[in-house]
């Protein structure tokens, strides 16, 4: 029988496979060692032949002989998935099974009519052929989602975990000199059920593939641990090794000694020990050599180990001793080429989550490649590392009703028992000495029952770490599967609420803060809440960077494409975009409000005071370098340094050197301060220079002036035509149209400055989470007021003209197509120099909803594409998500205001802003002023034009720009990306006027 005909057992998961190991590596010598490359290490990555087949019944008839001709077969590269290498497409999809609809199958069984297999060929040559006594395996070290192997002609076996090695002995196959591999991939196999995460479907071997060699006396596995004593005075650590062959072995913990044997393990102890945690991440080297019968040294292995304990001590998770809270993100591992990704970019990521603040990752939902966990161990994060497992597909279909309990998947079926253990035990027995994994997790969204239960206990059995599970919260019969409360998406609030009456366990939020599109507002009612909740103890961003395909269009363009993009059916389209990274991974504003909460001192800054409390665990403020800054209007006036000493944990308040007075005087005129106190690393770490901020805080404080008189102007000249009124002045002229419902024409230098009437505006393009809680539907009456408003008006001869001593005002009344109608009444106030005020009054009718913002929008030539504003910045901000900017002067160029999400939303915007300048290269343009502060945006494109892009390329060239003053524009939200709403306090009002003024002026 052929393994084609198996693969929708569930029981059929592994034949042949080597027993999962520990991922140390093993080397001849020293010199090897120092290098860092191993001779019993070969590397297979590169070309491979290939040939694809739809499925199963149009693969190459014996494939696997080596007398096959497989010149006319295409090349691949290894690693690569097949569907960006020309075969198939790439499909995203979240919850749905990726055959849904297609074919009608039952857990377990697999799509058979489109079913892709992969068939590889690769010849070798041993670089060192095998000695007496020696063994040789092949690695997969990632095979989506099951390979099936022969070598020269030989059936070896059969594997299905993707995320897991798959090693197989191919000792006994070999021949002398080249020798041929040929292996399968299909795209589904029963496993594909227990792989239904938030991600693009693809297939094929997209990690490593590596021949390693076993000298005749080997050390299999590696099992370290570390023991402390209560006061952490003294520390034990010791090893277990699975032999093979005969021989022993020595093994030193370098710098401390030579460890000894005791009850089946070496051990040492480690007096005052220095131990791992985020904030120090210290390895000790443990270093084993291993010796044949004759005496003759093997191999040398050096392990790193972290010395430290992880457990819930007193009811809660702590870290030697101490109450931690784990402030993190959840990684797929992924990027442009999918998810193969190398060590350099996973180093990379990792080194921006150390930069961002961040202190843990959950490996979401699957096991990573081996180095992810080196590089945690060695730059100092937290891991939840989560079991290859998700049955979203099938819990939906128990929450639609359309099944019972009885059909959850794994639930209690006894057929998917074995396969589940099997996948725990190949992640703990590779992961187990890494001291960055403090908790295993049984998986994700996969309901409940014996199964998950079986996991969970598996996991205690192998190891002392807590156990994850989210799923318990769905499917409440078997608690005790999990040793935390774990939930998703579940508002602070109602956390709050939930830990008032249970705490019998620590609670954590495996995923919170959905960061889709331009999102994650209102983040910091979690992390204040966990600083005064104890059984608060974690909470991971989703997630941390956007998957997209590199796409071109019909017209050759590239674009980042999502759901739907390559042609596949059933998608979810862009909800793959939830990263606080861009596809190419660079940051964006969700990442740096991310490093804004999770900095590590909570700092409060008055006129002449500063308190500063340390949010760190293990670690004193003399690691870091305090300076404070005083700036009037984006003047920088002082700096100074400021001498903290703040243990971790605990708080201080301190004399600022600056004090600001309430009026002015000698020392300091009248206007806004900003009193900025920044914090950097002292010394440079593994992730960062000395330098490097880690924390920044702003006080924003007045010094008035004493009361002057108003300064008088002349008033304008007023030009009352049949249907427009003229004002006009030494530089400018304005234009109102009487019959046009605007201001028509501003001339300034004798340059025209409107393209079209400034218009009252209550409409923005959608973010993504306003599209899941669908906006349109329930607040489309405020999109008509913006586009169809029209003058309340029987004689196109009424409008409002009054004449002031020094100015005259112009008043339009609208009508708003709301049901019922709504108000809406603008009034410039023209000054003789050429300034307008504009004072807008809505007046909204009963029962409709909060607007999604209240300002006007005005249309200005192209030509102004030059940003510059005092308010807060530099890169976007919302009234839910500002934590991470300050107040200042800020340039930019308009074309790059609109946020480069993955699909066009509301962005750009920024708060807080005093006055706003658009000019053209030369200066000539528009200056807007706010006397409280306002929101403004500056864009090339109606919120219209942003809507019905689905992507940035489809905007239409630019012919204008766009800007939009605002009282407040909605803040972003982002509980959760499907019907959470903005937070109240961050909408505008509703049910009554709102009076929005502002002002501009020509310039230049």
């Amino acid at each position: 029988m052929s393994y084609i005909d198996r693969i929708a057992e569930p029981g059929y998961f592994a034949e042949n496979r080597m027993p999962a190991h520990s991922d140390h590596r093993w080397f001849a010598d020293e010199q090897e060692l120092q290098t860092g490359t191993s001779s019993f290490e070969q590397c297979l990555n590169g070309r491979w032949k290939f040939h694809y087949a739809a499925n199963p019944a149009a693969t190459v008839p014996g494939f696997e002989a080596p007398a096959l001709d497989d010149s006319g077969w295409s090349e691949i590269r290894v690693p690569a998935h097949i569907q960006l290498e020309g075969h198939d497409r790439p499909q995203y999809v979240n919850t749905q099974y990726p055959w849904d609809g297609h074919e009608a199958i039952e857990p377990g069984q697999v799509p058979m009519r489109f079913n892709p297999i992969a068939s590889y060929r690769r010849r070798f040559t041993l670089g060192h052929p095998l000695a007496e006594g020696e063994r040789l395996s092949l690695v997969f070290k990632g095979a989506e989602s099951a390979v099936a192997l022969w070598v020269n002609g030989q059936w070896i076996g059969y594997a299905a975990d993707s995320f897991t090695p798959s090693e197989f002995d191919i000792t006994d196959a070999l021949v002398e000199g080249e020798n041929l591999i040929a292996c399968q991939v299909p795209k589904w196999t029963s496993g594909s059920w227990l792989e239904d995460q938030d991600f693009y479907r693809f297939s094929g071997l997209f990690r490593d593939v590596v021949l390693l060699r076993r000298p005749r006396a080997h050390v299999e596995h590696l099992d370290v641990c570390t023991d402390l004593a209560d006061d952490l005075a003294r520390g034990t650590v010791s090893v277990e090794t699975t032999f093979f062959g005969e021989g022993r072995v020595a093994a030193e913990l370098v710098g401390v000694g030579t460890l000894t044997a005791a009850d089946d393990k070496l051990t040492i102890d480690v007096d005052n020990p220095r131990l791992w945690s985020p904030e120090d991440p210290h390895l000790y080297t443990l270093r084993l050599e291993v010796f044949d019968g004759d005496g003759t040294c093997t191999e040398i292995v050096e392990q790193p180990v972290g010395i430290r304990r992880f457990a819930i001590e007193d009811g809660l998770l702590k870290l030697n001793g101490r109450r931690i809270v784990m402030e993190g993100v959840n990684r797929h591992d992924f990027g442009l080429d999918g998810r193969v990704m190398t060590r350099e970019q996973t180093e990379a990521d990792i080194v921006c989550l150390k930069q961002h603040n961040a202190n843990a990752v959950r490996t979401s939902h699957y096991p990573n490649n081996t180095w992810f966990y080196e590089l945690c161990d060695r730059y100092g994060l937290m891991v939840i590392d989560e079991m290859n497992l998700e049955t979203h597909g099938m819990w939906d279909k128990i929450i639609r009703g359309q099944a019972t309990i009885d059909d959850a998947l794994p639930g209690d079926r006894p057929d998917w028992h074995d396969v589940l253990i099997d996948r725990a035990d190949s992640m703990v027995n590779r992961d187990r000495n890494h001291p960055s994994v403090v908790m295993w997790s049984c998986g994700n969204e996969s309901f409940g029952g014996s199964n998950l239960l079986a996991i969970a206990e598996r996991f205690r059995e192998l190891d002392d770490r807590p156990v994850h599970y989210e799923g318990v919260h769905w499917d409440p019969r078997l608690p005790q599967t999990t040793d935390v409360t774990s939930q998703m998406y579940t508002s602070a609030a109602d956390v709050e609420a939930h830990l008032a009456e249970h705490r019998d366990k620590p609670f954590v939020l495996c995923e919170y803060a959905h960061a889709m599109g331009n999102s994650f507002g209102a983040v910091g009612k979690y992390v204040e809440l966990a600083e005064r909740e104890e059984l608060f103890q974690g909470y991971f961003v989703w997630d941390f960077a956007d998957q997209a395909v590199a796409l071109r269009d019909r017209f050759g363009e590239p674009y980042l494409g999502y759901g739907g993009d390559c042609g596949e059916r059933p998608h979810d389209a862009e909800f793959c975009g939830n990263g606080l990274l861009y596809a190419d991974h660079t940051p964006t504003p969700k990442l740096l409000e991310m490093k804004a909460l999770y900095q590590p001192y909570a700092i409060d800054v008055q006129r002449d005071r500063i308190s500063v409390r340390n949010r760190l665990f293990f670690t004193g403020s003399e690691a870091h370098t305090f300076t404070v800054v005083v700036s009037r209007e984006g003047l920088v006036l002082e700096r100074h340094g400021l001498e903290v000493s703040v243990a971790p944990g605990r708080s201080v308040e301190l004399p600022l050197p600056v004090s600001l007075p309430e009026l002015a005087n000698a020392q300091y005129e009248a206007g806004e301060y900003c009193i900025d106190v920044s914090v950097t690393l002292a010394e440079a770490t593994e992730w960062a220079p000395a330098g490097h901020e880690v924390a920044h805080t702003q006080g924003v404080f007045v010094v008035d002036a004493p009361a002057t008189e108003p300064v008088s102007l002349p008033a304008p000249e007023v030009v009352e035509g049949i249907h427009n009124i003229g004002v006009r002045g030494e530089h400018f002229e304005a234009l109102f149209s009487r019959t046009q419902g605007g201001l028509v024409s501003y001339v300034h230098g004798g340059r025209e400055l409107m393209v079209r009437p400034p218009m009252p505006n209550f409409w923005h393009a959608p973010t993504s989470n306003e599209q899941g809680w669908q906006m349109g539907f329930h607040d489309g009456q405020w999109l008509l007021a913006s586009r169809y408003a029209r003058m309340v008006s029987d004689d196109a001869a009424n409008l409002s003209l009054e004449r002031g001593e020094h100015d005259v005002s112009v008043t339009y009344r609208y009508e708003l197509p709301t049901a019922p109608v709504s108000h809406c009444t603008v009034t410039y106030r023209v000054g003789g120099d050429g300034r307008v005020e504009v004072h807008a009054v809505l007046d909204p009718a009963e029962g409709l909803s909060d607007a999604p913002e209240f300002g006007l929008a005005f249309i200005v030539p192209a030509e102004l594409d030059q940003l510059v504003w005092y308010g807060q910045g530099p890169h976007e901000s919302y009234v839910d998500r500002q934590a991470s900017t300050t107040v200042g002067i800020w340039e930019a160029e308009v074309a790059d205001q609109l946020t480069p999400y993955l699909r066009p939303q509301e962005s750009g915007s920024h708060t807080g802003v005093r006055w706003a300048k658009v000019t053209d290269e030369h200066g000539l343009g528009l200056l807007l002023d706010c006397e409280a502060t306002m929101d403004f945006s500056a864009q090339h494109w109606t919120p219209a034009e942003v809507e019905n892009a689905f992507h940035e390329h489809e905007l239409p060239p630019v012919h204008k720009t766009v800007l939009r003053p605002a009282m407040m524009r909605r803040g972003v939200g982002g509980d959760d990306s499907w019907g959470a709403r903005t937070h109240k306090e961050f909408c505008l009002p509703t049910g009554q006027r709102l009076d929005f003024r502002f002002a501009f002026r020509g310039i230049g």
